[in-house]
């Protein structure tokens, strides 16, 4: 039924095919190849463990894909390594199986994929559970991103399991249970997304979007933040910006009374479907556009 979600991988039909990426940049830490099985299923994931990580507890950020990507490609596109060894952080990779989507999409269409202790979102769960039980990790700290169909599960996880993750960045991707096949898929990627309540809290969220995107519409974006934690005295700041020689954007902010931010959303003008700010040896980046990993490791610091 739902492995027909393969013919995105055929020529012509993946939106999210991507091209082959450069060498890893050397750092200092360990790039630790690991797995994770539960009932549900296992994944392999790579897991960058930082120079300085001596036992003191630690952030944790889980990383996931989109279509096609893998783990090492991933790292590099996103740099998220090289920050993660500045501000000593733990960060994990899960990898997508090919048993499990031809195209090495998360499951993010399927309904069993949008239940808590079920599919994919028990498998990444437990993935993080078992670094934070093998490391030094500060459960208070402990974050979830992604792009594309990677977003869109990055969103489904911080929905499901608000008591594991602080807070979510998504990355061009979908909005909590926005499709429930594939034909409901290809359309939540248009902009023609379904509205189910999602359960539990909110967490914190940062959006990034390029408003050129012509692979998931960026109204998906701005359906993230209408879903958001919302606070009735709560002050919105719109802030825009240009990148030195590349891209204009427009951040907008939302404070709580405090003056914390809880949430933001970045929309990149005159970028598609493409990681902002990422290192061209990397699949599916536009170096023109904000660092994403950048802002969003100062958001993951800073939110609550």
């Amino acid at each position: 039924m739902l492995a027909d979600l393969g013919r995105l991988g055929q020529l012509g039909a993946n939106p999210f095919v991507f091209p082959a990426f450069g060498a890893a940049p050397s750092l200092p830490g360990h790039f630790i190849d690991a797995a994770y099985a539960n009932d549900a299923g296992s994944r392999d994931y790579k897991l960058y463990v930082p120079s300085g990580h001596a036992g003191q507890p630690a952030p944790l950020l889980v990383m996931l894909h989109g279509c096609a990507q893998s783990a090492d490609d991933f790292a590099i596109g996103t740099g998220m390594n090289a920050l993660a060894e500045e501000c000593g952080c733990l960060v994990a990779y899960p990898a997508q199986s090919q048993h499990a989507n031809a195209s090495r999409c998360w499951n993010w269409f399927n309904a069993v994929d949008q239940q808590h202790g079920q599919g994919e979102p028990s498998i990444i769960a437990g993935l993080t559970r078992d670094v934070m039980a093998r490391y030094a990790v500060d459960p208070r700290r402990v974050y979830v991103a992604g792009l594309s169909a990677g977003g869109a599960m990055a969103a489904i996880m911080g929905t499901l399991y608000p008591e594991l993750y602080a807070a979510v960045g998504v990355h061009s991707g979908l909005p909590f249970a926005a499709a429930h096949d594939l034909p409901s898929a290809f359309a939540a990627m248009k902009g023609e997304f379904q509205r189910r309540q999602a359960p539990g809290r909110a967490v914190p969220i940062i959006v990034f979007h390029g408003d050129r995107d012509t692979t998931v519409h960026p109204a998906n974006g701005d359906e993230l933040m209408q879903r958001r934690r919302r606070h009735p005295l709560e002050a919105t700041v719109i802030e825009p910006g240009q990148v030195p020689d590349g891209h204009a954007y427009t951040r907008t902010v939302h404070h709580r009374p405090d003056g914390s931010i809880h949430a933001e959303h970045w929309l990149v003008h005159g970028s598609g479907h493409a990681w902002s700010g990422g290192d061209a040896r990397g699949s599916y980046t536009d170096i023109k556009g904000p660092s994403a990993s950048q802002e969003m490791m100062r958001f993951f610091r800073t939110a609550r």
